[in-house]
């Protein structure tokens, strides 16, 4: 079974938008004004997104060979198509209902492929359809397989409809014998494949398990030009992949079952995301929803993911790449989006090393997230993180934090797995030196946030050395079997925090200094117990709250001087 920008390059991007303006002919994929709402009083500068336009010509699959059998492979009228709609100037490629199989799909400029109800785009299984292409993954530039739908440098885009595209992940995908039953084990390895060393870990092929074993974090490195061949099917591609694109919209359609990634906008200005529904098997290794890139100007909204790894993501490169390419992911808005599955519901991170500033984040909701809002970096990255702004986001059955900052981000599932080392290892407190290695998480901003059920309530986990800054939390109601923990931080202020914990403290200040707590209660306004540690803890503030003296455990290292409670 087989089962970056340069400045010339901004350049012809500029010249490329002045040719490609729409004619008198030419029809909007436009929202409108009912999205105003959207823009209405942002706490930072960001022009509106531009949506791409189309000319109003429309091609249907079938009149270029197309057949909607599931068994014929479509790849050949796909690109007769698209190469027949970029000859009149752009438009529209209507698919049909139907079953169409198909390779790799190549968008143009002034595309919009669009699924009417009913059709469905399933990728083949075919690994020897996707040639290695140089490409940028999990932050780095490197080589995968080419994805199943892509597209580089073009203006006016988009994928619409009713329809669903499917990426036939599981013939891709590394599974892990602890993620799926028994039956369902025995099923996999009779289908073909071969398992580690271990025996708990099935790969599709012998090249993916080598790929696998030379690999760090996914990406193999120092491989020369004819090895790459070797690990081939280890390097499975994310499904959308969309690269330096500009006036970008996915409107309407389902995407699932990707072999890695879901959907991968890089380096894109102008991008919509309204009303799709992605999805992945909950066990699907590196089974990302959508993973924005060193964007700028982008809206996600009306959706819902439900996946096997993080749902809603913010990304800028990664280590050196990623500082290299220098280009922050900015300017964005996540409204009215619901996740029901991924290791966490709106993340930034790991790879954040371009910077990540300017985000809003309204009314959403995460049933059973592994983390809720998770914030993740660690040293090397480099990198700022900052102007977030988080409100109005409900939660439930939470398994670990709802709230979660941690700059000791290891690259392991937030929900221990098998042999997996547990995620509540000891804090470590050596001071490193700062330099353009060093990760920064500032001036972020939670309001109106609720939580029914959690592993923790809170757990900020900054570096001595770039303490976790400025992150002010207010209006948030957290049931958990644990309080918050705050350590490594500077500058927190919590203002009408409510948490109830089953067991400890409801709060934990370690190495924390320049803290405001304001009206902390527990439940029914019982006194809420505190403990404080950590040399570094000074000038703590606890005024308000339900807390009295007598339930506020200061460890022998903390002058009591610098905690006072009115």
């Amino acid at each position: 079974m087989k089962p970056i920008l340069s400045i010339l390059s901004v350049f012809a991007c500029i010249l490329q938008i002045s040719c490609s303006q729409p004619a008198a002919n030419q029809v909007a994929a436009s929202a409108g004004s009912q999205y105003d709402y959207l823009y209405a009083n942002l706490p930072f500068d960001m022009l509106r997104v531009v949506e791409p336009v189309f000319p109003d010509n429309r091609v249907n699959l079938a009149q270029y060979g197309g057949v909607p059998d599931g068994v014929t492979l479509n790849t050949e009228a796909f690109a007769k198509a698209i190469d027949a709609l970029v000859k009149k100037g752009g438009g529209t490629l209507v698919v049909p209902k139907g079953l169409w199989l198909t390779g790799p799909i190549t968008l143009q400029s002034n595309i919009n492929l669009h699924l009417d109800e009913g059709s469905v785009l399933l990728f083949s299984t075919d690994f020897d359809q996707y040639p290695l292409v140089k490409t940028t993954f999990e932050g780095l530039e490197t080589q995968r397989c080419q994805s199943p739908i892509s597209g580089k440098g073009l203006i006016n885009v988009a994928i619409t409809g009713k329809g669903l595209i499917d990426g036939s992940g599981d013939a891709w995908r590394p599974i892990k014998k602890v993620k799926i039953t028994s039956g369902q084990w025995k099923q996999l390895i009779a289908s073909g494949g071969v398992l580690n060393e271990k025996g708990d870990v099935w790969f599709p092929s012998e090249k993916s398990l080598k790929g696998n074993n030379i690999s760090d974090m996914n990406v193999p490195r120092n491989l020369k030009d004819d090895e790459w061949d070797s690990v081939k099917d280890f390097l499975r591609p994310v499904m959308i992949s969309l690269h330096e694109c500009t006036n970008v919209l996915l409107e309407g359609v389902t995407f699932q079952n990707s072999p890695s990634w879901n959907i991968h906008p890089m380096l894109c200005t102008n991008f919509t995301t309204r009303g799709i529904t992605v999805r992945n098997p909950w066990y699907s290794q590196n089974g990302d929803g959508l993973d924005l890139e060193s964007c700028t100007n982008a809206v996600i909204i009306n959706s819902s993911f439900d996946v096997g790894d993080d749902a809603i993501c913010i990304k800028s490169g990664k280590d050196e790449d990623g500082r290299k390419r220098g280009v922050p992911c900015a300017n964005v808005i996540v409204d009215n989006c619901i996740v029901f599955h991924g290791h966490g519901g709106f993340v930034v991170g790991s790879e954040m090393s371009g910077s990540v500033r300017n985000i809003k984040v309204s009314n959403c909701t995460f049933m059973g997230t592994d983390v809720g809002l998770r914030f993740k970096s660690t040293r090397g990255r480099g990198g700022v993180v900052e102007n977030i702004y988080i409100s109005d986001v409900y939660m439930a059955n939470i398994p670990t934090e709802p709230l979660l900052f941690d700059l000791f981000y290891g690259g392991t599932s937030p929900v221990p797995e098998g042999d997996e080392p547990t995620k509540d290892k000891a804090i470590e407190d050596i001071m490193l030196a700062v330099t353009e290695e060093t990760p920064q998480f500032k001036d972020i901003y939670i309001t109106n946030v609720a939580c029914n059920g959690a592993g923790r309530a809170m757990f900020f986990n900054g570096l001595p050395e770039m303490n976790v800054s400025n992150v002010q939390i207010s209006n948030v109601n957290i049931n958990a079997d644990r309080g918050a923990e705050i350590a490594q931080s500077d500058g927190v202020k919590l203002h009408n925090v409510r948490v109830i914990a089953a067991k400890g403290p409801n709060l934990i200040l370690r190495d924390a200094k320049n803290i405001m707590v304001d009206g902390f209660v527990t439940k029914n306004n019982e006194p809420a117990k505190v403990e404080i540690s950590g040399r570094s803890s000074k000038n703590i503030s606890i005024t308000k709250s339900a807390v009295k003296q007598s339930d506020i455990n200061i460890r022998k290292e903390v002058d009591k001087k610098e905690v006072t409670v009115k």
